[in-house]
Formats: structure tokens, sequence, C-alpha cells
């Protein structure tokens, strides 16, 4: 067997846990009380982003998509999510939500428990999401 030597292109780089601050979901965005902890930005050439999203009860996404997808992972509490003309279905924490390129969809807490989850979406020239409309009382009850 013959040893290989793999180049490396950069430094490897521990982000420490709360080196970003955490911000406000914003209110065109969002609906209810809603935490974003980023995790890490797109590090050229990859277009990679996550953050640690945390609900409080009854808060939620607007309708949106991603043009090439997102991840969710859920972390903690009980959560709901949907896709556009479809059910709404609940999420607990360990679920893997994947949901596809520029799929219309929302997710958020329960309407009594909160909900963490890590998103983790890609860009497509520049852009990882696309905003639409607010999500309804009565699309959220289901």
């Amino acid at each position: 067997m013959t040893e290989q030597t793999i180049p490396t292109a950069g430094k490897l780089v521990v982000a420490r846990a709360g080196a970003q601050a955490s911000y406000p979901g914003p209110a065109e965005c969002f609906t209810g009380s809603v935490r974003v902890d980023p995790l890490f930005a797109p590090q050229a050439p990859a277009a990679g982003s996550g953050a640690l999203v945390t609900f409080e009860p009854g808060a939620r996404t607007a309708w949106h998509s991603h043009p090439l997808g997102q991840t969710l992972i859920v972390t903690a509490g009980c959560g709901r999510v949907q896709q556009w003309g479809g059910a709404v279905q609940e999420i607990r924490p360990g679920d893997v939500v994947t949901i596809p390129a520029d799929c219309k969809h929302w997710h958020g807490a329960a309407p009594s428990t909160a909900m963490s989850h890590i998103a983790i979406q890609e860009q497509l020239q520049g852009s990882a999401v696309s905003w639409l409309e607010q999500v309804s009382t009565a699309q959220y009850r289901g």
C-alpha cells in the first residue's frame, strides 16, 4: 500500500459557540418571537450556511422557498412544517426535514411548545431564500 498525500487548500477553522451574535427573526419573515443564532456562513467555493433557529410557542416563518432546498434538523421541542398544498406535519427532536428546491413551505413551533432546529441551505447566485406571504392563523392550525 502506498501512502497518498491529500492536498489542502485552506486551514481548518473552529467557530466558537456564541462567537456570532443572535438576532430576532424579522417581522417581515416571521410571526411571533423567533431567535436566530448564526452557525456558519458560506465559505467559497462552498455555498452552504446554517443557523440554529428557536421559535417560541405559536411562532413560525412566513411562506418561503429555497432555490437549492433546505434541510432542517429538529433539536428541541415540538414543531410544525407544511408544504404548499399539503397537510401540516408535526416535527420533534431528531427529525430531519428535507425540503426540495423551490418548494413553497413554512415551519415553526407548535401552539403550546417552543421548537428549535438547525437550518441548512445553499445559495444560488447569492440568494438562499425567497420570502413570500405570512402564514395565516387558519393555515397554521391546519
